[in-house]
Parts: C-alpha cells; structure tokens; sequence
C-alpha cells in the first residue's frame, strides 16, 4: 500500500511539473466524480453490511450441503447477490468446508462472489451503461460456473 501511495505521489509531482493547469482541472474532475458516486457507494456499503449481518454460516452450510445440481446452483446464486470481501470469504469457505461443504460448491459460491456483482450493477450501469453492465455480468456468471466445476476436478 505505501509502494502506491509513493508511486501516486511521484506520479502526480511528475503532472504537477509537467503542466499545472491540466493537473488541477484532472483533480477537479475526479473529485466532481468520486462526490457524484458517493451517495450510492454509501447505499452499497449500508446493504452489503445488511447482507453480512443477515448472513449466517450456519444457513449456508444447510443451503449448501448434499449432492447433485441443487446446492451448486445455490453456490452460483448467493455468490452472485452478496458482496463479501476475499478476506472475508476465504476463511467462510474454509469454515464451510470443515463443515462438510463440496469444492465444488466451494468454489462455484467463491468464484461468483469475487466476478459477479448483482449489489454493484446499478452503479456499473451507472458508469457502463446497462447493456455493458448486464453482458458482463452474465459472462462473469458462466466463467464462474465453467471455473468452478474445473476447480472441483482439480482439487478431488
């Protein structure tokens, strides 16, 4: 974090000398910009941290748990919804998989949780366009289900 806090700061030193004006108009903008988004950052983070507080391990591992198509497919769909940190998601995988939880399921719950974002498309679409946000999205959703299902051959 500081190697980029370092490197933003020369960066930005190197702008400043370059050309001032152009430097102060860039930082305007992305003030201007990061203010417009704030509002729905902060609805995001309010309904992630709604999600966690309602999430608990031990109805994943009841939604999860048995065989076949069913608690795969759950995977996929509750990892499409939240918005659960990596740092978050990796220990709640490993608590799950001593539980009794499959890779496979493992796996398609935590690749679709870290490449799909249904809680973040309104503000994707918002930057994107819905059109872009949907498809990727969507193509997300299929690479995580196509990733998944090699992991859980992969890691028998």
């Amino acid at each position: 974090m500081i190697v980029l806090a370092v490197f933003t700061g020369a960066a930005l030193a190197a702008s400043l000398f370059a050309d001032r004006r152009k430097t102060r108009a860039g930082l305007l903008f992305g003030a201007r910009m990061f203010l417009k988004t704030l509002p729905a950052l902060v609805l995001m983070v309010t309904a992630v941290g709604m999600i966690l507080s309602a999430l608990d391990p031990r109805f994943l591992e009841i939604l999860f748990g048995g065989g076949g198509w069913m608690p795969f497919l759950a995977g996929l769909a509750v990892g499409t919804v939240a918005l659960i940190p990596g740092f978050i998601a990796f220990p709640m995988a490993g608590l799950l998989r001593s539980n009794g939880v499959s890779t496979a399921v493992l796996a398609a719950f935590v690749t679709s949780l870290l490449m799909v974002g249904m809680v973040t498309l309104p503000l994707e679409s918002r930057f994107f366009g819905r059109k872009a946000a949907l498809w990727r999205n969507g193509l997300s959703l299929i690479a995580a289900a196509i990733v998944a299902l090699a992991m859980s051959l992969v890691l028998k």
